[in-house]
C-alpha cells in the first residue's frame, strides 16, 4: 500500500471511529432524558383544565386536609392553620397582630381569643367594666351563636367545602407550567392567565390532591397537606366554655 493510500485509509478509520462516537453520545443522550411523568398519576400529559378538573374532585373525594398560609380578603390579611373534615375544623387565624383559635363541631362553632381581641371585637368605649368583661372571655371558648355576625365571618375559616370550593379554581386562560415539587412530591403546575389568575401546584403521586396555591391578585398563598389523615374534634369542657350571648359584654 503506497503512502498515500495509508493516509487516506487512516482518514477513513478516525472518521469511522469519530462517527461511531458520536452516535452512541446521541444514543446516551437520549437515554438520560426522563420522561418526568414516568411513574406518576398520569396527569401531568393532560391538558390544563383537565388537571384543575381531577384535583378539584380529588380534594372533594376525602373527608380531612390540613390548610396552612395566607389568604387576603376585603384588604385584611389572615394567616391560616386550619385541619378541616366535614363535620367541622380546628385551627388557629391571625390578622393584625392577633391570634384566635376556631373550633367547630358540626353547628357549634368556638372561638379562644386574648383579652385584647376581645376588646376590640365588643365596640366598647375602653371603660374598666368592658376590660373586666373582656378579661372574663379571655382564652376561654366562647361559644358562638349562629344569629351572631361572627358565626357567619368566622365559621367559614372551618368549613373545608366553603374554603376549598372558592380557592381551588383559577382565573384565566388555564395553561400548564412544567414540573415543580413541593415538600418532596413531584407536581405539575397549571396556571391561569400565565399566572396573573393564580397558580396550583398538583400532586404527580397518588391522587393528583392540590398541594400549593398562589391566589390571583397577590391575595395569598396556601399549602395543604395531611390529605385524608383523620384528626379528632372534642367539644372543649364546660369548665373551659363561657357563652357567647351572655357573657359578652355591650356597648
Amino acid at each position: 500500500m503506497t503512502p498515500i493510500s495509508q493516509d487516506r485509509s487512516r482518514r477513513a478509520t478516525l472518521a469511522g471511529a469519530v462517527c461511531a462516537l458520536l452516535v452512541t453520545g446521541a444514543a446516551l443522550t437520549g437515554c438520560s432524558e426522563e420522561d418526568p411523568n414516568e411513574g406518576t398519576n398520569g396527569v401531568g400529559r393532560l391538558p390544563a383544565g383537565e388537571i384543575q378538573s381531577r384535583t378539584q374532585k380529588a380534594a372533594k373525594s376525602v373527608d380531612t386536609v390540613r390548610l396552612h398560609g395566607t389568604v387576603v380578603t376585603n384588604g385584611r390579611s389572615y394567616t391560616l392553620d386550619m385541619r378541616l373534615k366535614s363535620e367541622g375544623g380546628i385551627g388557629s387565624v391571625t390578622t393584625e397582630g392577633e391570634t384566635f383559635r376556631l373550633l367547630r363541631i358540626g353547628d357549634e362553632l368556638f372561638l379562644k381569643a386574648g383579652a385584647e381581641f376581645w376588646g376590640q371585637e365588643d365596640g366598647g368605649d375602653g371603660g374598666e367594666s368592658d376590660a373586666a368583661a373582656a378579661g372574663k372571655l379571655a382564652e376561654k371558648y366562647v361559644k358562638v351563636p349562629q344569629g351572631d355576625p361572627s358565626y357567619k365571618k368566622f365559621s367559614g375559616f372551618t368549613d373545608k367545602d366553603v374554603l376549598l370550593g372558592g380557592l381551588l379554581t383559577l382565573h384565566g386562560k388555564l395553561a400548564t407550567d412544567g414540573h415543580h415539587e413541593q415538600a418532596g412530591v413531584r407536581t405539575v403546575r397549571i396556571t391561569g392567565d400565565k399566572g396573573s389568575g393564580g397558580t396550583l401546584d398538583v400532586s404527580l403521586e397518588g391522587k393528583p390532591y392540590p398541594l400549593r396555591l398562589v391566589r390571583a391578585g397577590q391575595a395569598g398563598t396556601l399549602t395543604f397537606s395531611a390529605w385524608g389523615t383523620d384528626f379528632p374534634l372534642e367539644e372543649p369542657s364546660r369548665s373551659e366554655t363561657l357563652d357567647y350571648g351572655k357573657q359578652l359584654p355591650t356597648s
